[in-house]
């Protein structure tokens, strides 16, 4: 047996020994930092008239009235609404000093009146407060996060750390409309086990022509779903808070980014052999993702190809979330299947306690 087959049957075992009921995921002991065990601990499901904080710990916000309208969303999901003490803080292009976000974000966890974390914004700079955060307490007050961009240090570091399940999907200052709202309370309020699949968008035409997928790899797999930005996922290399892939579903998203780039950040994750024994790769949206760069370009797909095809893992693009409007809500750190053929990632069991 290869090495490669090697790692698959034992990502299988340790997936199959943690597809364990809500509520012992939710307080399994057992999760150590990189160990690769498994599922993460589950935080508990949010209901009509909990309290969630709003917290900005990356970039800071450009219109009062961005954290305004956050407020007013989540009050319409019937939540009550408490705002970080530095959510409109400014220091130079982030919301306050390193210090300040760290103990909004710190605050927002050891304060039991506390039920959910959401990030208003994503943008820069959640990478300079993971050194500050006191993941002892964070373990020991566990709850939801989420947030997606920039977040996804947050949640990876999280993982990483406490071995917290967390939620990539819409910042509080995201499109909040009707898909949104029912993907929140399928997910992290209903704990329901949620299917990903690009719907067809409203179009007048006999087949799909945008909102498509495509298959790199075919095949179905198993595996702790870790990731999220390309780019923040990357500038994690090297560091004690970059998730361990192996046995792993890797999710990666982009935005603004040219083509070259991207194959820049893969290449960086191909050579420090972080690609080399994921269990599959499901890539979303890389929006205004242009070639640039002056003479010639690959494509994304071609791209996409020189770097997952070798490792003929179950892999597929174009899945619907990102830096879009219509976000899917998925859970870093919880058992996923990714079926690259019919272009799915669902849920294994309920993602909340």
């Amino acid at each position: 047996m290869d090495r490669r087959s090697f790692m698959k049957t034992l990502a299988a075992g340790a997936v199959a020994g943690s597809v364990l009921s809500p509520a012992a995921l939710a307080s399994a002991p057992l999760f150590q930092a990189g160990n690769g065990l498994g599922a993460g601990r589950l935080p508990k499901r949010l209901k009509v008239g909990d309290t969630v904080r709003m917290v900005a710990p990356a970039s800071a916000v450009q219109d009062r009235h961005h954290v305004l309208i956050a407020k007013e969303s989540f009050e319409a999901l019937g939540f009550k609404v408490q705002l970080g003490e530095h959510v409109f803080g400014r220091y130079g292009y982030l919301s306050g000093t390193d210090q300040q976000r760290a103990e909004d974000v710190n605050n927002a966890f050891a304060d039991d009146s506390v039920d959910a974390v959401i990030a208003v914004r994503g943008g820069w700079g959640c990478n300079r407060i993971l050194p500050l955060l006191d993941y002892d307490m964070i373990r020991s007050n566990n709850k939801v996060l989420l947030g997606y961009s920039d977040i996804t240090s947050l949640m990876n570091a999280l993982y990483v750390k406490t071995g917290m399940v967390s939620f990539h999907g819409p910042n509080g200052f995201s499109y909040w409309a009707d898909f949104q709202a029912q993907q929140f309370r399928d997910v992290i309020m209903d704990g329901k086990s949620t299917t990903m699949r690009n719907y067809k968008e409203k179009e007048e035409t006999l087949t799909m022509m945008s909102n498509r997928t495509t298959t790199v790899n075919s095949g179905k797999a198993q595996g702790v779903l870790v990731g999220g930005n390309l780019t923040v996922l990357t500038s994690l290399c090297g560091t004690p808070y970059f998730p361990d892939l192996s046995g792993k579903i890797l999710m990666l998203e982009d935005v603004g980014e040219n083509i070259y780039r991207i194959d820049r950040f893969l290449s960086q994750l191909q050579l420090a052999g972080h690609l080399d024994d994921v269990a599959g790769i499901v890539f979303g949206h890389c929006t205004e993702c242009d070639p640039g760069g002056g003479f010639g370009s690959f494509t994304l797909h071609e791209v996409f190809e020189h770097y997952f095809k070798p490792l003929g893992v179950p892999t597929y693009t174009g899945a619907q979330f990102g830096h879009i409007r219509d976000n899917h809500i998925l859970p870093v750190g919880h058992v996923v299947e990714l079926d690259a053929d019919d272009a799915t990632v669902r849920l294994i069991g309920s993602a909340v306690a």
